[in-house]
């Protein structure tokens, strides 16, 4: 991260405990960390549209701690970025340690990934267990999918979820096939759960929180001003629209937008058709 960077970075809001959310008594929107994907622009995007609260991709802490490259590459965030969770895979302690250490000024808190590549268990006894330990540990809340890994396709397990929140005094947050705010509501309505992450969702729908069932022009547009001030990558700023007009383009407009191979393709591609 370069010094100048970060300098603009600390704002009156990273003071906030974003623990504070779940004691609203409202369900609390999150953006999941996805890699490639939930990188500074797509964070500002769905705070636009309701999202309480982002977190970065994964980020892998060794990397992220011996090079400065890596850093620079895969943490950026500015004053409007808050509150910001920063997700870290590790499997040395000091390594970690370290890595958080680094963000701390820059962040509202630390994520440890326990989800991907794999699980650590698939028996709900044990899970609750260890779910328990790490309260015990002093961490704020926890974030369960209601799958295994090779559950990938089938439904969501939201009574193992109930379970689980049934077992904790601090936040649990679910995860797994959320579309829509509505399905959001209900999930926290089955498993008493304090708020939703959403991944895929909001991919399609980043004005999904706020209450929209598709992508609206006005989100689009939006994701193009932000995405080009934010001097987003082209492969990055194309993959999000292919994601976020999928459900407003036929089949012959998919084939023609994914073909498209420069920013000023698609926006002359969005002139034309949405009057974008």
């Amino acid at each position: 991260m370069k010094k100048d960077c970060i300098q603009t970075t600390i704002c009156q809001e990273r003071k906030k405990d974003p623990i504070e959310m779940f004691h609203s008594g409202h369900l609390v929107k999150v953006c999941a960390p996805m890699v490639r994907y939930s990188k500074l622009a797509f964070r500002t995007l769905v705070r636009k549209y309701s999202c309480d609260l982002c977190y970065t991709p994964m980020i892998v802490a060794a990397d992220f701690v011996r090079s400065i490259k890596a850093r620079d590459s895969e943490f950026t965030t500015n004053q409007g970025d808050c509150p910001l969770i920063v997700q870290f895979a590790a499997n040395d302690a000091r390594l970690l340690s370290d890595a958080a250490r680094i963000v701390c000024p820059y962040a509202n808190g630390i994520d440890i990934n326990c989800g991907c590549p794999q699980r650590i268990h698939d028996d709900l006894t044990r899970t609750v267990d260890l779910c328990r330990k790490a309260e015990a540990t002093g961490v704020s809340w926890v974030t369960v999918h209601g799958r295994t890994a090779e559950e990938r396709h089938q439904p969501v397990h939201y009574e193992a979820i109930k379970i689980i929140k049934e077992n904790m005094s601090i936040p649990v947050i679910a995860n797994g096939d959320i579309r829509s705010l509505k399905e959001a509501q209900n999930v926290c309505h089955i498993t008493g759960t304090d708020g939703v992450m959403v991944a895929r969702g909001l991919l399609a729908n980043p004005a999904m929180f706020a209450g929209y069932e598709e992508t609206p022009l006005k989100c689009i547009w939006d994701w193009v001003d932000i995405a080009l001030e934010l001097g987003t990558p082209y492969m990055c700023f194309h993959q999000h629209l292919m994601y976020m007009m999928e459900k407003i383009t036929s089949r012959q407009e998919k084939r023609v937008f994914n073909a498209l191979s420069s920013t000023s393709a698609v926006l002359d591609y969005l002139t034309d058709h949405y009057g974008i």
